[in-house]
């Protein structure tokens, strides 16, 4: 008698199957979290960035650090793509990452540990670089070739913005010491901060004296713009769409309107006019510094810690612009401010004052010294970088442009009609 199909089929399924490996799949909301807050940043680097440049410096020259800022964020991306991400984060020493990622290969399909793709981390990680390579354009503005800046960034990232990552980030030798960065308060606001100190210093002052800038509503939109955009640093460094990711907004919120309005309180206090490109100043400052921190503290640390990088900020305001011709502040809104927030994060962080504690046992004592550590690396790197590579792209294309060249404005000069003069 012939067995029926069902039996068969029964006997077939009842049968032992060889067993397949489940590749993890990512989480789509985390991974569209990453995304958009990848895009916020992009935001913050180019409109953002680009208007609150070209607002503060003399109308002849708004052109020019448009031009700048946006060769500059062209050229990291690119190198960010071919060796950036591994030198920052592939398998490597303590000091570098390895080659494995170079030109984006072996890219897994889940970033260790977390629940997105590794091509969504490098999005956001890019995003970050971008925007700490375009500040450096707003310290040296109305001076400097825009072919020099063209050689200089590649070289920047490689030498300072890359290690410092790698160091603190992507499991270096700082990170081993104990220093702490939540979102780019060391990384991203300090290293470019302290090198646009050294390269401020290294270009010189500008021959004409430095006005208030001839749009200050382009600098007030920019400004506001990086206040959203930069949510997106302190939100994508959450991993997720998480608990952690919602409190470091709030946090961001917090410390930029608790610094926005203290800066306006020292201007009165000061006796100088309150106004509103100095309010965005102060609200970026308090950015800056809770970058560190964002998700580890509580919210009344928020406050506190965007107040006292207000007061911190302006307080000094005088005394550097009369040692350092930055046109856009970027040394003292992102440079000291960043190192504020850094430098406060193991007080804050504190349970008592709502932070969330420290792992294992790390002492407050322990977790200043690494902090103040950390900061002096990165001060010392981002300033010793930079010259580095500003004298070596010097030997081929001069930094600053002439005498005559400065006088008439770099957009006559540099895009006229005919095009961008990149010598």
């Amino acid at each position: 008698m012939r067995p029926s199909l069902a039996l068969l089929a029964f006997l077939f399924i009842a049968q032992p199957q060889p067993a397949f490996a489940q590749v993890a799949a990512a989480d789509s909301g985390d991974t569209g979290w990453m995304i958009l807050c990848a895009l916020l940043l992009m935001f913050a680097a180019l409109p953002g960035l680009m208007l609150r440049h070209a607002g503060q410096v003399n109308v002849r020259n708004a052109l020019s650090v448009v031009a700048q800022g946006v060769v500059v964020v062209a050229m990291v991306s690119l190198v960010w793509g071919v060796a950036g991400y591994s030198l920052a984060y592939a398998p490597g020493s303590a000091w570098l990452g390895g080659g494995a990622n170079l030109l984006l290969a072996n890219l897994g399909q889940l970033r260790d540990g977390l629940t997105v793709p590794e091509s969504a981390f490098v999005l956001f990680q890019m995003a970050l670089a971008m925007l700490a390579a375009g500040l450096l354009v707003g310290a040296i503005a109305e001076r400097c070739r825009i072919g020099w800046c063209v050689a200089f960034a590649p070289l920047w990232l490689l030498l300072v913005y890359a290690p410092i990552a790698h160091a603190i980030w992507g499991g270096g030798w700082l990170a081993d010491l104990g220093v702490m960065d939540f979102a780019g308060g060391l990384v991203v606001q300090a290293s470019a901060g302290f090198s646009a100190l050294a390269l401020a210093l290294i270009v010189g002052r500008r021959r004409e004296a430095a006005g208030a800038g001839h749009a200050p509503l382009l600098t007030i939109v920019g400004g506001v713009l990086m206040w959203i955009g930069l949510s997106g640093a302190v939100g994508g460094w959450a991993l997720g769409a998480t608990d952690d990711a919602a409190t470091a907004l709030l946090n961001h919120h917090f410390a930029a309107c608790a610094a926005a309005l203290v800066w306006a309180l020292l201007d009165q206090m000061l006796g100088a006019r309150t106004s509103a490109t100095g309010v965005l100043s102060g609200a970026l400052a308090g950015i800056a510094a809770i970058s560190a921190c964002a998700a580890l503290v509580g919210t009344g640390g928020a406050m506190l810690i965007g107040a006292i990088a207000a007061l911190i900020c302006r307080s000094v305001a005088a005394l550097v612009a009369r040692r350092v011709d930055d046109a856009s502040g970027i040394f003292l809104i992102h440079g000291v401010g960043g190192a504020t927030g850094a430098l406060l994060l193991p007080l804050f962080a504190m349970p008592v004052l709502g932070g969330v504690g420290f792992e294992g046992a790390i002492s407050l004592t322990g977790a200043l010294v690494s902090q103040f550590v950390g900061l002096a690396v990165v001060a010392l790197w981002a300033m010793v970088g930079s010259a580095i590579a500003a004298l070596i792209v010097s030997v081929v294309i001069p930094m600053r442009v002439d005498a005559q060249t400065e006088a008439d404005g770099l957009d006559a000069s540099q895009h006229g009609q005919q095009g961008w003069d990149f010598r």
